[in-house]
């Protein structure tokens, strides 16, 4: 088995007018060749087998292939990962097929544009992508849907109502007040706005208070109850990151500095598919406590004890589920970018653009040993990964998939048109309509699920003011009636 190593790892991110910002392939390619340099040898693009790139917001059908034919990678198969499959599933795969001698290096790169689309709207400029229509030489994207048609109906595509509503589960199951919740979620947040602050890749230089967070303001508007915009990713970014993992005996063929190299040790995913509403406990999975117990396990067989971590942080439930599968302290810190609402969120590409800063901070400091966690969908699918300066250990990953299927199950869709249901969790946000509406799990006497809303203006205010998951609610339909 060979060792696989990372050697060379790049990050861009791009501030300005509308004229000064490029397009999502150019910052990739541009990460791409800060990787190449930043390895020391150029002749690592004649032993990149693959190319692999995250799906982004952007249309280019291959982008990886573009990118290895102007920078000398000659023979590389491409693929782009689709939303939906977890970021570090990238990562996990090239290990493999280096431990397994089926390739001898991998390019994963990806990146957003999408502040220069916001910037084309401000300015009146038109924004124009590179044309890409050829296809890769692989697509690689999940099998199942991340929600059921009852949720989307209600919720839409966007995250933010989803991971709010098991928020509010959450809030629950630890007995806190409203009050008290909206000061614990603002003050991690916080601490996150100042660690952001002084990272030279973060997004938002400056530091947001508990209070700049918690309050609704101008600034910082409701996106759905208990989240203001400061608790959610911000993805309107210029980023981009790539990194080069290659065999331990390629870097030694290369001469490769052994300050460049670090290593992955372990990493274990679950991919095992349950819609929010259908999870038999909102804020539990059975796949990411498997996933964790791996990780955790490696590192007491290995006497491993990771002591910087990059918790996903897409919204304030993700960094609290990691929090407890791992057993971290409320005063350990989760973070080392500032998380996904101030270092910037490019969407389907952040656990790579977070893993490259995790790598820095390694290099920096030899003695760190980091461990960074990952999500795919509405907290669907989970990752961690560990990382380390030396190879403490053979490099093996676990995808607990299957395991995790077996003990967990989805639980019914309700049928019942009328009736009564207890309030598992629930959200408010400005509709399609401009209108103010809720949006429930319930379950009814039969205990399975249903998706309820309302936009009664009473209901919605008192649902503002007090604590409403727990309740016993009539139904009619789809609507609350009281």
């Amino acid at each position: 088995m060979r060792i696989p190593v990372v050697i060379g790892i790049g990050s861009i991110q791009q501030k300005g007018s509308f004229d000064e910002l490029d397009e999502a392939l150019i910052l990739m390619e541009k990460a791409t060749k800060a990787a190449i340099v930043d390895s020391t040898n150029n002749s690592i693009v004649d032993y990149i087998d693959q190319v692999q790139v995250p799906k982004g917001y952007w249309k280019y059908r291959d982008p990886g292939k573009w990118i290895a034919e102007r920078n000398g990678i000659k023979s590389a198969v491409t693929s782009v990962t689709k939303i939906g499959v977890l970021q570090q599933n990238l990562i996990n795969s090239a290990c493999d097929d280096i431990a397994h001698g089926k390739i001898e290096a991998s390019l994963i790169v990806g990146g957003e544009a999408r502040y220069k689309k916001v910037l084309a709207l401000k300015e009146n400029k038109k924004f124009i992508e590179t044309e890409l229509n050829i296809n890769p030489d692989f697509y690689v994207k999940a099998s199942d849907e991340l929600q059921t048609k009852e949720e989307q109906d209600e919720l839409g595509l966007m995250a933010v109502g989803y991971y709010a509503i098991l928020e509010t589960a959450y809030r629950k199951k630890n007995r806190l007040s409203l009050e008290e919740h909206r000061e614990k979620i603002s003050h991690m947040y916080a601490e996150f706005s100042e660690i952001a602050a002084n990272n030279s890749d973060g997004w938002i230089d400056s530091k947001k208070s508990s209070e700049d967070i918690k309050q609704v303001s101008k600034e910082n508007p409701l996106q759905a109850l208990p989240y203001n915009k400061f608790h959610c990713t911000s993805w309107n970014v210029n980023q981009a990151s790539a990194m080069i993992i290659c065999s331990e005996d390629l870097a030694d063929k290369l001469n490769i500095p052994k300050d460049k190299r670090v290593y992955p040790l372990a990493s274990s995913e679950t991919n095992h598919m349950i819609a929010p509403i259908q999870r038999p406990e909102l804020t539990q999975s059975t796949g990411l406590d498997l996933a964790a117990k791996f990780i955790k396990d490696i590192c007491k067989d290995h006497r491993i004890q990771p002591n910087i971590y990059e918790l996903y942080s897409c919204f304030p439930i993700a960094v609290q589920m990691f929090t407890d599968s791992l057993n971290l302290k409320s005063d350990d810190i989760k973070t080392v970018t500032g998380g996904m609402s101030f270092a910037g969120g490019p969407l389907n590409n952040y656990m790579i653009h977070s893993t490259v800063k995790m790598l820095k901070e390694i290099r920096n400091n030899h003695l760190n040993i980091g461990l960074v966690t990952g999500v795919s969908g509405m907290m669907t699918k989970q990752a961690f990964a560990l990382w380390a300066k030396e190879p403490l250990m053979q490099f093996t990953s676990k995808d607990v998939t299957e395991q995790a299927a077996l003990i967990e199950h989805p639980v019914e869709m309700s049928t019942q048109n009328n009736g009564e249901a207890v309030i598992l969790g629930y959200t408010i946000f400005k509709d399609v309509d401009k209108d103010m509406k809720v949006v429930i799990y319930g379950e009814d006497f039969q205990k399975n699920r249903k998706v309820l809303i309302s936009k009664d203006k009473e209901i919605i205010k008192s649902m503002g003011e007090e604590e409403w998951v727990g309740k016993k609610i009539t139904y009619k339909g789809k609507y609350l009636v009281s």
